[in-house]
């Protein structure tokens, strides 16, 4: 969900309180098993329509990459880590009926290693991220939380890792202006028919 157009000059995602982040993908182990992994690349994508379609599931931004030609994933940016876990679990979406398929071939045997599927999750508090980005469309953090001007969070990477963007209960008022140690400046930078779709494969969990 990045987009195309170019925002001229320095940039920063706009993201408060904690990001939730979850890398998704699958490795292909054997080329020649194309009726294995094929499926699994396309179930993928189907759960990526299910969730662009639900905004309310709490999926606010993806990026899909490749690490190698036998390695696909997906960036994902999430609203919380409740909403991750309940799309996840929940039965009247794809990804549950995907992975009841596979955990039954599973169990019976049928999984012949062809394909290889994983996931990391990462719920990142406030202040252990910064980002900036340069003559570059929204993309990423940015493009799931919008931008800002880099100057709003601070210029210097150290500035843009103290921003709070919400005070302590304690205090009157939310902090107004980044706080921070001064730090190195940054470089410039130039359907249906879920049995159908998925037994041969499995999907993407």
């Amino acid at each position: 969900m990045s987009g195309t157009r170019v925002t001229a000059g320095r940039t920063t995602a706009a993201a408060e309180g904690d990001v939730v982040v979850l890398l998704i993908g699958m490795r292909v182990n054997h080329f020649y098993a194309v009726h294995q992994w094929v499926p699994v690349f396309l179930a993928m994508l189907r759960m990526l329509r299910e969730l662009e379609k639900q905004p309310g599931r709490g999926l606010l931004g993806r990026v899909l990459l490749t690490a190698s030609p036998r390695t696909y994933y997906v960036v994902q940016y999430w609203e919380s880590k409740e909403k991750l876990y309940a799309y996840a679990s929940s039965p009247d979406m794809f990804h549950h009926r995907a992975w009841a398929i596979i955990n039954r071939k599973e169990r019976a045997g049928r999984l012949r290693r062809h394909v290889g599927l994983w996931h990391e999750t990462y719920v990142v508090p406030e202040g252990s991220y910064e980002s900036i980005y340069a003559d570059m469309p929204a993309f990423g953090l940015a493009a799931a939380h919008g931008s800002l001007p880099v100057e709003k969070r601070g210029r210097r990477g150290a500035d843009r890792f103290a921003y709070r963007g919400t005070a302590p209960a304690s205090e009157a008022e939310p902090v107004a202006a980044p706080m921070g140690a001064p730090g190195a400046p940054d470089a410039p930078s130039a359907g249906s028919g879920v049995e159908a779709e998925v037994e041969a494969g499995g999907g993407a969990g």
